[in-house]
């Protein structure tokens, strides 16, 4: 039904939604999928855009969590941006595990797996921005169409899940940065520096050609 990577277990609670348009540019919004994106749910792969509050999705970490939030924003622009650094992120089949292209915000953030990420935190699995993955693995930019829908779900903690088969992706909480500093409380996911993430996409690029070289099997296996 599904194929992927797991990892291990926790638990979550909270809500909010919005929807609107607006006129502007890439720069307005940090994270969402782009409507027709399938992500993981209790029902199967499903469009980001067809999910609800109280829908069950699969996360990374955490199993089966309930959507708390739904905000869906449509971006039109005028004309194509003259800045490439807004442009969304094109990640090819494969590039990261997932069966479809996807289209990326650049600042959206992505999960890899890689040996070079333990020297930052002990842990194979560390979260860098989409646009450092550009020059990787096929990994590119693209100038944005004219009109873009965007859905970005939420849980009562910021969780990874999956998108198109296998990629990696985080889907921050409602909870403000002013709200952790007040409650002492912080992200498990927190988000590498741009230094520290060009240094690990590079070592995730060469684990990866290496691991296609020596003929080992994808590490997305099918379940």
């Amino acid at each position: 039904m599904f194929g992927w990577r797991i990892k291990a277990e926790r638990m979550n609670y909270r809500a909010a939604e919005m929807s609107g348009a607006y006129d502007g540019g890439l720069e307005a919004a940090t994270h969402g999928l782009m409507a027709g994106t399938r992500v993981a749910s209790m029902m199967g792969w499903r469009g980001v855009e067809s999910l609800a509050k109280g829908d069950m999705v699969l996360t990374f970490d955490n199993g089966m969590q309930e959507v708390l939030d739904v905000r869906r924003v449509t971006i039109n622009l005028d004309a194509a941006e003259d800045d490439q650094a807004l442009w969304p992120v094109i990640v090819p089949p494969e590039a990261l595990g997932n069966k479809e292209k996807l289209t990326l915000l650049p600042d959206q953030g992505v999960m890899l797996e890689c040996e070079a990420a333990s020297d930052f935190q002990g842990d194979p699995f560390a979260v860098v921005a989409a646009q450092t993955l550009v020059g990787v693995r096929g990994v590119h930019r693209a100038s944005p169409v004219t009109r873009i829908e965007l859905i970005s779900i939420s849980f009562s903690e910021d969780q990874v899940i999956y998108a198109e088969g296998g990629a990696l992706i985080l889907c921050p909480a409602l909870t403000t940065t002013l709200d952790r500093l007040l409650h002492g409380t912080e992200t498990a996911y927190g988000m590498l520096n741009f230094e520290d993430a060009a240094y690990l996409v590079n070592c995730f690029d060469l684990e990866q050609s290496q691991a296609e070289n020596l003929g080992f099997p994808d590490m997305v296996e099918a379940i």
